[in-house]
């Protein structure tokens, strides 16, 4: 099941960018960050399949949502300027972003290449 995260969850699951300069993962497991807005019509259709990514891939990785009006803090802070943005976050390595409405294979390819992740 897919979180939405707001700026306070954010720090403490993903990255304490207030206190960190430098990337520093939080989480336990990689993850997905889904960067969106209600109204976006490409951010509908990717809701499906990170919904379902997140049944089939259980507890080998989160996958969160952060609503780019209600939380623009944190849109600012990734330069977020198109939505859909995902943003992958692999352990001890460097987070990825990637832009647009991709569809469900490309992103089980990015889950296995940059996250490291098998199903």
């Amino acid at each position: 099941m897919t979180e939405n995260l707001t700026k306070a969850s954010f720090l403490e699951k993903v990255f304490n960018f207030e206190e960190h300069k430098e990337w520093k993962f939080e989480g336990k497991v990689p993850a997905i960050i889904d960067f969106y807005a209600d109204w976006c019509g490409p951010c509908k259709m990717l809701s499906p399949i990170l919904e379902q990514l997140s049944e089939e891939y259980g507890e080998k990785i989160s996958i969160y949502k952060i609503d780019t009006e209600a939380e623009q803090e944190l849109s600012a802070a990734f330069g977020i300027r198109s939505i859909p943005s995902m943003l992958f976050c692999p352990l001890g390595e460097d987070p990825q972003m990637a832009n647009g409405a991709l569809p469900k294979p490309q992103i089980e390819q990015i889950i296995k290449d940059v996250l490291k992740v098998d199903k």
